[in-house]
């Protein structure tokens, strides 16, 4: 079996703006979460279906800026999976957390392992991807988590956004790590 090659951006910083662009968008949904969300049922419903929404949209101009769909195999499933548990998720927040959890649960087992697989195929090119490898793992492991917690009690959207808040943080490393590879890079050349 042959893994497709992936395609540089022609911008070296777009990886960088992406991974600081997905920790803001993680931030504020964390932030919602823990202080709007919690006095309103609507806006935990609409957070917990732009969630899965926003992942398959940064997968998708991911790709995009990455030379397409079909050099990134593991993210034209990912924006995949993304837009079914957008729908489902749509779905189950009328039924209730136990339900939410449950697709919450399965996107992130599957869309973590995706992420896993796209940052094992960006490391040799771009270097800094060991965060977005744990964080992939550790999706996969929380989603699992996820799953098992829908039958026990009371599962609230707090929990949830402390899953997306680690998720920031792993953004805020690789885009972290990236800058400070750039910028070694430029003083290296002046040197």
């Amino acid at each position: 079996m042959t893994t497709a090659p992936i395609s540089i951006p022609s911008n070296p910083t777009w990886l960088r703006t992406l991974y600081f662009t997905r920790a803001a968008f993680s931030i504020a949904w964390v932030a919602l979460a823990f202080t709007v969300a919690s006095a309103s049922p609507l806006v935990a419903s609409v957070l917990l279906v732009v969630y899965p929404a926003w992942d398959a949209l940064a997968n998708a101009v991911d790709a995009r800026q990455s030379g397409g769909m079909g050099a990134n195999p593991t993210q034209m499933i990912n924006v995949l999976v993304s837009a079914v548990t957008t729908a489902a998720m749509a779905v189950a927040v009328g039924r209730g957390m136990g339900a939410v959890f449950v697709v919450f649960g399965a996107w992130a087992v599957l869309s973590g392992l995706l992420q896993l697989g796209t940052a094992v195929r960006r490391w040799r090119h771009h270097g800094a991807q060991w965060a977005m490898v744990l964080s992939g793992a550790q999706s996969a492991l929380a989603g699992g988590f996820f799953v098992k917690q829908a039958s026990g009690p009371a599962p609230m959207l707090q929990q949830l956004a402390g899953y997306a808040a680690v998720g920031a943080l792993y953004f805020l490393i690789s885009g972290s790590v990236l800058l400070y590879r750039e910028r070694a890079g430029q003083q290296a050349l002046r040197g």
